[in-house]
């Protein structure tokens, strides 16, 4: 991945949290938590999920993971979306929540990554 210190809607950029890289050891699965923003319909949401890949030997630490993630092709994938009206995602009370605690103050923040996460990268 690619770090840009600008961000710009269009290129589809995510801020990560660096100390959330998780290893599933026999599939070599990795992931760290992510957040984006997304237009549709001229409607700007903030999303809340993962980036993952399958990566051997398993990166160290989330530097590393980014480095070596350049398969940009199925994205973030999403676990929670607010456009400021609407939420879509999780089904358990304490997740949307949790969710709704970050993605509302960063969707008022717009475009500045939430605190705590390291932006903007692209593929």
């Amino acid at each position: 991945m690619i770090r840009d210190a600008k961000f710009l809607m269009s290129k589809r950029l995510y801020a990560v949290a660096p100390d959330s890289l998780t290893l599933a050891a026999k599939t070599y699965h990795v992931s760290v938590r992510a957040v984006w923003f997304r237009r549709k319909n001229g409607v700007t949401a903030a999303c809340i999920g993962q980036l993952w890949d399958f990566q051997r030997p398993a990166p160290v630490d989330a530097a590393e993971f980014l480095r070596r993630h350049d398969d940009g092709r199925y994205g973030g994938h999403c676990e929670g979306r607010w456009d400021g009206t609407r939420y879509w995602g999780a089904q358990e009370p304490e997740v949307v929540e949790q969710h709704l605690a970050l993605l509302r103050p960063m969707l008022a923040a717009y475009p500045a990554a939430p605190p705590g996460f390291d932006g903007w990268w692209r593929f």
